[in-house]
């Protein structure tokens, strides 16, 4: 090939690139405007006007404390989402999961408006059963060392009782699931003694039980030891026996049977069972603060029903809703880590 045409080659390509510069650079994505974050956006600005422009209504007490304040605060979450809204972050983790959770964001401030309006500047709803918005946020900044501290004590009753309660009933099951024998004995009283509801025993533990924490500490495990026991026992039950075959031709002894072969076969139904549990484990929690235990969540909700202190009751109820799903939250975390098998097939 001769110089001419060389040249001609590179002629053409050079004209070729500068007819057509999207070859050279990409032409800019215009990225859409999020709708639903602009119905947040004025969800939440409506929110802060009636809080800020409306006056509360005379409710035969001195006027709700930080109204303002949490007016205030619609309008910067509002200012917040309208920038979300019109400079759409694409590359940004946080900001795709917050616009996912656009119908939502517009939901929960329409549903502020309307508990605003009928409790602080209407007076519809009786006080001090049904209190504003804002009375949250005086209980959390008021009264945030008392709750805190009550949160705090739950969660190591919580972390004693179930932590008694798993080991124990995962123990329990994996026995009776390996041996006839401790079947034979122990699965009647699972089948009579489990179904009793724990806080059904509280008169009974009191008497047994030195203190009012230890009660509290028993019933939590039992309650949460019955379901791990039993679905530890069916899962070890269940085990394909050509697994215990395959592993004693190569000479497996008793002990690695049980802990390399059935134990890892029956984990999917232990997290049942420790799911399961969890439940069990709140509903006691709570039975057994309200009545003998002087510090936690369940003391404190029935502490601020005798002083009709409803805010704040409702504050521990919200409290209470974060720690509980956040728990079970973490335990489906560990099983997905676990059981990578299996992650997601059970969803929370």
């Amino acid at each position: 090939m001769s110089a001419v045409n060389i040249s001609k080659g590179l002629g053409s390509a050079l004209q070729t690139k500068a007819s057509n510069p999207t070859s050279v650079r990409t032409k800019a994505v215009k990225l859409p405007v999020w709708k639903t974050g602009l119905l947040a956006v004025a969800s939440w600005g409506l929110l802060s006007a009636i809080t800020l422009l409306w006056p509360n209504a005379v409710a035969g007490f001195s006027d709700w404390a930080y109204t303002n304040e949490f007016g205030w605060l619609a309008a910067a979450l509002a200012a917040g989402l309208l920038v979300l809204a019109l400079l759409p972050l694409a590359g940004v983790r946080l900001a795709a999961r917050i616009t996912a959770l656009g119908p939502w964001l517009t939901a929960v401030g329409a549903g502020l408006s309307v508990w605003e309006v009928l409790t602080a500047k209407l007076a519809r709803l009786p006080t001090p059963f049904f209190a504003p918005p804002q009375s949250l946020i005086e209980v959390f900044t008021t009264d945030a060392a008392k709750l805190f501290d009550s949160t705090g004590n739950s969660l190591l009753l919580l972390a004693a009782g179930i932590g008694c309660g798993a080991l124990t009933g995962f123990l329990v099951g994996v026995w009776i699931g390996w041996s006839r024998k401790a079947s034979y004995w122990i699965h009647p009283v699972l089948r009579v003694l489990g179904p009793i509801p724990t806080t059904a025993l509280l008169p009974v533990s009191f008497f047994f039980f030195p203190s009012s924490w230890s009660t509290a500490v028993f019933l939590i495990a039992l309650g949460t030891g019955f379901p791990v026991a039993v679905l530890t026992w069916s899962g070890v039950a269940s085990v394909n026996k050509n697994f215990y075959d395959v592993a004693r031709t190569m000479g497996a002894s008793p002990w690695f049977l049980v802990l390399r072969v059935a134990v890892p076969a029956a984990l999917p139904q232990v997290f049942v069972g420790l799911f399961m549990g969890l439940g069990a484990a709140f509903s006691t929690l709570v039975a057994a603060e309200m009545l003998g235990v002087k510090s936690g969540l369940g003391w404190y909700l029935t502490w601020a029903q005798g002083w009709a202190a409803y805010p704040n009751m409702y504050g521990a109820l919200i409290v209470m809703a974060l720690l509980f799903s956040g728990l079970i939250s973490l335990l489906f975390l560990v099983r997905d880590r676990v059981l990578r098998w299996q992650k997601g097939v059970v969803k929370w």
